[in-house]
This record gives C-alpha cells, sequence and structure tokens, in this order.
C-alpha cells in the first residue's frame, strides 16, 4: 500500500510539472512575434484536461511497443511530457509554434521528439491506430516480428473530434478484420470549439461501440464523489450529478465553490442529509468534489488501464474531464481560444512554486525530491529504452520488372498493371513476399484479380472460398488466411488511404517494410483526399494506382470520371505522380516505383534532374481502361530514364519544327495522328511524351530555386529538353484531364501553348464522342496546332463541332 501510494504522489507530482511545462510554453509562444501578427490562443483548456490521463498513460501505463496518436489540441502536454523524459529539448520547446520548434500538432515528421503518428486533421489519427493494429497483425501472421512482443495502439480523442465520419468507417472495418490491441481513449469535456456537446453523446457512444464488439469503460466519477456517495446523502448527490445538463456544469465549474453550493442547495432542497454532505465541505473542497470527474482522476484511470491491460479487446474509455481543467479558464464556453490574463497567468505561477526566471526548470516548485522525479521517469516503462522508432533494411527490387509480350497488341494501362503484378506473384521471391495489396471493393475492376488468385486475401483465420467448396466454377479463387498477401476493404475510400498510412509505416512502427498498393477509382480520389494528404503528411511509403481515369471512361458518364486528379499529383507533397501512355513505360514505373517508397536519405538534388529522389516516398499512377496498340520498341536505359524523368521525345524536334505536341496518358493515338496530318503543313512536327507532368514540374522549381541560390548552370530535364525548340515554336498540350497540367510548359522557355483538357463534368457516349466534344480529339489538336504555330493553312483541319 506504501508503495501505491508512493506512486500516485509521483504521478501526481509529475501531472502538476505537466501541467505548468505546458501551460508556459503556451503563454510564451503568444507573445507577439512581428507587428500586426495576431494571437492566436494556444490550446491552453484542450490540454489541460488531458494532463491526468496522458500522465497516467505515459509515466506508468504504456509500454516501449505501444503506438499512440495523440489528441491535436494536445499538443503542448505531450511536448511538457517529453521534454520531462528528455525526448525534447528546451530550445525547441521555448520555440514551440515558432519556425522549426516544437509543432502546434504533434508531427512524427517535423518534431523531434517520439512521435508516433503524426495529428492534426481530426479524426484522422484516430482511424490510423485501428489500422496500424490491423497491419501489426498482418505482420506477425507472416512471421515477421518473432522477437518483438505486440504493441497496443491508442488513440487520445476529443469527444467533439468524435463527429469525423471516418472514425465510424474505420469502426466497421476494424469489425470486419477481427480488430484487437486498440484503445480509444475518449476526453469526454463536453466542449467543442464553438459548443457545449449534445446532452446523451456517451450513452450512443457506449452502445455503438458495443456493436462493433469493443468494451467499454466509462471513467464518470472519481474517488472524492464515489467516496462521497457512499456517505448518508450520497446517492441523491449522484443523481443529480448524473442528470445535471453539460453546460450547466461547465458554467458551474467556471463559477466556483460558492455557485455549486447555491445551485446544489437550491435544486436539491434541505433533505437532511445531503444537505449536511454538501455543508460538511468548504468552497473549495466542494469544488474540488464536483471537479472530481473520472478523467482526472489518477488512481480511477490507473485501475481501469490496469484491468484492459490483460486482455487483447478492443477498448474504448469515457472518460469525463473538464476543459482547462486546473486553470482559470476551466469550464467556460470560450475557453477554447482563451489565454490565461498576465494576472491569472502569475496566479498560477505563484500556486504551482514556479519562482520567476526559473520557468523552464524541469522540477521547479515540485514538492517531491527531484532525484526521485527523475528516475521515476527514466524507470518509466515507455522511456526506458530510449526512442522507440524502428528502421528496416530495404527489399531488394528486381532490375526490371517482366511482363507479358504486349508490343502490337491493343492492351490498356490497366490491364498492362494486372499483367506485371501477376507475373510478379509468380516469384517465390523476397521482393514478391513484401508486396501487400488493398482495395475498397474495386479488386477486380481495378485488375488485382490475378495477384489475389495467386496471393491470397489476408485474415488471421482461414475462410474457405465457399464457390470452389461447392464445385461452382469461378474465375477467382479466393481463400483467406494469414498467408494471404491482400486486405479487401468496404467500399469507404478514406479507409484505403488511412490502411496505406499504416502499411506505409510499418517499418517504423513494426520494423518490418512492406510495399503497399492500394487501387481505387480514380474520381474517387477526391473523397479521400484528406486522408491522403495525412498519409502523405506522416511520410507513409505506397504505391497509390488509380483507375479508370479521365472522361475515357465514358460509357459510365461523368459520376465516374476524373477531371482534376492529375494537378492532385501535381500539387500533393510527398507523392510522385505518373501517368503512362503505354504497358513498358509502366513497368519502367513501377520499377522505379517500388524502389522510390524506400528511399530515405538525404543529400543535395540530382543535378541532371533536381529532383530530391534520394528521400523517396509514395507513388500515384493514374491509369486508363482505354485499350492502346503497345509499341513496338526496345527498352534502353536512355529511354527508361527518361520515363522516369518524366519525359521523352517520341519525335524529337529539329531547327525546322514550328509546331510541337506534348501529351500525357492515353491521348497518345489522338497526338500522333494529329502529327500526323500536320506534316504536310508543319515541317518535323515533334511529339513529346510526358509520363510525369508532376516530375516535370518539380524539376524545374528545383532548378529555379538552385540558381536564386547561385548555381548558374543549373538546368532540369525539361528546361533542356524545350531548349531544343527555336523560340517561335508552337506547343500544344493535351490530356484527358485538367488543361493546366501541361500548360504550364509555355513558362519553360517562353513559347506559346494552347493547352487543351477537360475542365467540365463528362456525359456518356464513346470516346470518340466525348474527345470530339470536349476537344481533345486528332482534329482538335490540328485546329490548336495551327493557331499556336506560323505557317498555312493545314489542309486536313476540319471545323470543329459545336
Amino acid at each position: 500500500m506504501a508503495a501505491h501510494d508512493d506512486r500516485l504522489a509521483v504521478l501526481a507530482e509529475l501531472e502538476r510539472r505537466v501541467l505548468w511545462l505546458a501551460s508556459w510554453t503556451i503563454h510564451q509562444a503568444n507573445h507577439v512575434r512581428e507587428p500586426g501578427e495576431v494571437k492566436v490562443g494556444g490550446h491552453q483548456a484542450s490540454s489541460a484536461s488531458l494532463a491526468t490521463i496522458m500522465t497516467a498513460l505515459y509515466f506508468d501505463v504504456l509500454r516501449p511497443q505501444d503506438r499512440v496518436a495523440v489528441k491535436p489540441h494536445a499538443s503542448p502536454i505531450f511536448h511538457a511530457i517529453q521534454y520531462l523524459a528528455g525526448n525534447q529539448s528546451l530550445e525547441k520547446l521555448q520555440n514551440f509554434r515558432g519556425f522549426k520548434g516544437a509543432q502546434s500538432y504533434p508531427s512524427r515528421t517535423k518534431d523531434t521528439d517520439d512521435v508516433d503518428f503524426s495529428t492534426g486533421s481530426v479524426g484522422l489519427g484516430v482511424a490510423q491506430t485501428l489500422f496500424s493494429s490491423l497491419v501489426q497483425d498482418y505482420v506477425r501472421a507472416h512471421g515477421w516480428m518473432k522477437d518483438r512482443p505486440e504493441g497496443r495502439m491508442v488513440a487520445l480523442v476529443g469527444d467533439a473530434e468524435m463527429d469525423e465520419g471516418n472514425i465510424y468507417e474505420a469502426l466497421i472495418e476494424g469489425w470486419k478484420h477481427g480488430l484487437r490491441n486498440c484503445w480509444w481513449v475518449v476526453d469526454y469535456n463536453r466542449q467543442s470549439l464553438d459548443a457545449v456537446i449534445r446532452e446523451g453523446l456517451w450513452q450512443k457512444f457506449e452502445q455503438m461501440f458495443a456493436n462493433f464488439g469493443w468494451d467499454v469503460v466509462i471513467l464518470k466519477h472519481g474517488n472524492l464523489q464515489q467516496q462521497a456517495f457512499a456517505e448518508p446523502g450520497g446517492e441523491v448527490l449522484r443523481n443529480w450529478i448524473d442528470r445535471c445538463p453539460n453546460q450547466l456544469y461547465s458554467a458551474l465549474t467556471f463559477q466556483g465553490g460558492a455557485a455549486w453550493r447555491k445551485k446544489l442547495l437550491d435544486e436539491i432542497g434541505d433533505q437532511g442529509p445531503v444537505s449536511a454532505l454538501i455543508e460538511r465541505r468548504s468552497d473549495a473542497e466542494l469544488a474540488a468534489l464536483m471537479n472530481n470527474l473520472g478523467g482526472h482522476d489518477m488512481p480511477s484511470l490507473l485501475d481501469a488501464f490496469e484491468k484492459a491491460s490483460s486482455h487483447d479487446r478492443p477498448t474504448c474509455f469515457i472518460c469525463y474531464t473538464i476543459k482547462g481543467f486546473s486553470l482559470p479558464l476551466a469550464g467556460h464556453k470560450d475557453n477554447h481560444a482563451g489565454l490565461m490574463t498576465p494576472a491569472q497567468l502569475a496566479t498560477f505561477q505563484q500556486s504551482a512554486g514556479v519562482r520567476f526566471g526559473h520557468e523552464w526548470d524541469k522540477w521547479e516548485g515540485a514538492t517531491l525530491d527531484a532525484a526521485k522525479l527523475e528516475s521515476f521517469v527514466r524507470a518509466a516503462p515507455f522511456f526506458a529504452k530510449g526512442r522507440r522508432r524502428h528502421s528496416a533494411p530495404n527489399v531488394p527490387v528486381p532490375d526490371k520488372l517482366a511482363i507479358p509480350a504486349n508490343a502490337g497488341k491493343v492492351v490498356s494501362t490497366q490491364m498492362g498493371f494486372g499483367q506485371i503484378l501477376n507475373e510478379i506473384a509468380r516469384e517465390d521471391s523476397e521482393f514478391a513476399s513484401h508486396i501487400v495489396t488493398t482495395s475498397p471493393d474495386v479488386t477486380v475492376s481495378t485488375n488485382l484479380g490475378p495477384w489475389v488468385n495467386r496471393r491470397g486475401l489476408f485474415a488471421r483465420a482461414a475462410l474457405a472460398d465457399t464457390f470452389k467448396a461447392e464445385r461452382i466454377p469461378s474465375t477467382y479463387n479466393w481463400e483467406f488466411g494469414p498467408v494471404g498477401q491482400h486486405l479487401e476493404l468496404g467500399i469507404a475510400e478514406s479507409n484505403l488511404m488511412i490502411m496505406l498510412s499504416a502499411l506505409g509505416l510499418s517499418h517504423f512502427i513494426n520494423g518490418v517494410r512492406l510495399l503497399p498498393i492500394g487501387t481505387v477509382y480514380d474520381p474517387f480520389i477526391y473523397r479521400s483526399a484528406d486522408q491522403l494528404n495525412y498519409a502523405c503528411y506522416q511520410d507513409a511509403r505506397f504505391m497509390l494506382v488509380a483507375t479508370p481515369s479521365g472522361i475515357a471512361l465514358a460509357p459510365e458518364g461523368g459520376a465516374h470520371q476524373s477531371i482534376g486528379t492529375p494537378l492532385i499529383g501535381m500539387a500533393q507533397d510527398g507523392l510522385c505522380a505518373f501517368e503512362p501512355a503505354f504497358i513498358d513505360e509502366l513497368a519502367v514505373i513501377m520499377r522505379f516505383g517500388f524502389d522510390y517508397m524506400q528511399r530515405n536519405g538525404d543529400g543535395d538534388p540530382d543535378e541532371r534532374t533536381w529532383l530530391r529522389d534520394q528521400t523517396g516516398g509514395s507513388v500515384y499512377l493514374r491509369l486508363s481502361t482505354r485499350p492502346l496498340e503497345q509499341p513496338v520498341r526496345e527498352m534502353t536505359d536512355e529511354l527508361a530514364n527518361d520515363i522516369i524523368r518524366g519525359a521523352y521525345w517520341m519525335r524529337p524536334p529539329t531547327p525546322n519544327t514550328s509546331v510541337m505536341i506534348a501529351y500525357q496518358g492515353v491521348v497518345a493515338p489522338e497526338a500522333i495522328a494529329a502529327a500526323g496530318l500536320l506534316a504536310e503543313d508543319r515541317r518535323d512536327v515533334a511529339i513529346l511524351a510526358v509520363t510525369s507532368a508532376d516530375r516535370l514540374n518539380a524539376g524545374a522549381q528545383a532548378a529555379e530555386r538552385a540558381r536564386q541560390r547561385g548555381n548558374a548552370g543549373a538546368a532540369s530535364h525539361v528546361e533542356r529538353m524545350l531548349s531544343k525548340l527555336d523560340r517561335n515554336c508552337g506547343i500544344v498540350t493535351v490530356i484527358d484531364g485538367h488543361p493546366l497540367t501541361l500548360s504550364w510548359l509555355g513558362s519553360v522557355q517562353g513559347h506559346r501553348v494552347k493547352a487543351l483538357g477537360v475542365e467540365h463534368f463528362g456525359q456518356t457516349g464513346t470516346i470518340s464522342d466525348l474527345y470530339h466534344h470536349y476537344g481533345i480529339d486528332t482534329n482538335a489538336i490540328v485546329h490548336a496546332a495551327q493557331a499556336a504555330s506560323n505557317g498555312r493553312t493545314v489542309r486536313y483541319l476540319r471545323a470543329l463541332a459545336t
């Protein structure tokens, strides 16, 4: 018992230190840094509500193998804890929210302390823990991680954050896959940014989580309240607390003990025992009693976490807390962006026992011996082994990827993707064993079927293919089992992106490198753009294969046709986007992609491309269902290198070239045909096959920055290519996508450009109908070439029909 009490005393002291350091960090960050800069608050109240929970977890409950997604607004508490543990520098803490200081929201790529999962866009870090738990099961089932214990994936969740729809999509997927080892700790402070949480919400949470197989632990009343309820009249007090509306409870918390006393006595009336219970306590004691909710009661928290640690079932802890607990802002509905006034801070500093000028000292004001506190923190299991971020060796990638002979055949890039994966699936190689695929119920229609036939679907327990068992003929032989390499998801693209994020961080989380491939319909990237951005922000590594793309899926109409996705590919940091027209290009790009996904180096950009390929990233392939006749050609090293750099000359220019056609993707036949029709009236028409507008643009931007910094000779791939054109040469760009994707090519060397593409929702019809209607067919390209170049009227030019 003495050891238990001593442990509680140390944890209570650590909680006070954490709360002080977090509050002081926020206060310092909100000094105006520049003239006119606005103070932005600092999540003081939101942080304070989690101080007890996070102190219990980090200094007592968690183990090194556990991983945590911290509620975004609890960032100051997190950094304070890491500072006490020696993982955060004083310099970065002092520069919280400043340039290269500790981040406002925990970031695994930008923060130097031990962040497991980035958070910020609320709800995404929560779902990440669920999918990371599923990935851990996948890794262990495949025989990896034998020397490492299973970890628990923990999310610290704001109650208002539970409004995010992606959380419930993730819950469904967790239930399907038999989720284990996942805790969600809900900070139920009953206040959001703009309002107070609706009454009875916890009951909905409890029912919903129970329906999906979770244990639900409700921590509403702390030990002080439990003891008071055992006194005569205590049940009356409990009933009043349980019936009290959220807004009233928050308001009384802000007003303090005298307000509590008046309201309780007014509403309960003179009932003898309960009135005596209230009157036995001073205003300060009464306020402490009423504020003693489960989420702020260390013994209650430790007991609940210890019981849940005895099993691997997913568990949701609904922890009642007070937003701004222990601060003057506690309970006020405007406290989200509120800051303590200088006078309030001075009072708080005095109560914390912190001397002026010693605000950053770790153990300043502690009532326990500093050496004892330091020793306790060093011995805390979560911190005992230092930083917990793993690494994994690269998976060797073949020099070339084998594909069936397609030269001269009419095949789509989507079909080619399936063929390439099917050839990889035939191999009994380390490379093939580390590939894992996933798809939101579009496995067959994105051509992953052959891969799954050979490699199977993943499940922790074997599940037979009933159609096969019943001897019903089927193209697909799909059996679930622990050795399967495909994770089938339901129709929720947000789940796909967060699953890719979890798979793509396995080398850091589990110490095992995976090569994830996710397929999705290209237009539905928009549905999961936030999750895709989140995955890239975390520096997860994966290959996103999006097909069908553009308006080439003509009979399906506008709902299944994508327009702006090439711009997403160009704009999304951490994502390298390609759109090949032919399968031999796709094979080169996929081989590069598997290598690129594993890079993690530093250093200067390649002085030929000016791309930072040393650092690597994720890859986006925009593919098509439109079959094209495949070229008969040798894939030389020079051609392969140009494909990766972003463009190659299908027909190079000469000094006489007056017009060049640049295309990306499956409009290649129209571009080639237009060049043929122009040949009699424009000499030496050049054709630039663009495989990645993203890579070309990134290289050009990087080379310009290099020149600004003094490297006058820096030149990117696209600059060298377009320098071969006469300045009077016109350029026509064409893509089955938004015309801005390639329109910028004119700015590289100052050429005139006519940019063709699609700007409006698609129609149903044939490809030729739609290409003509939207002005990206052969005739439109010829028209644009006539306008962009000097010379006589092109004889094959036809008027564009309206």
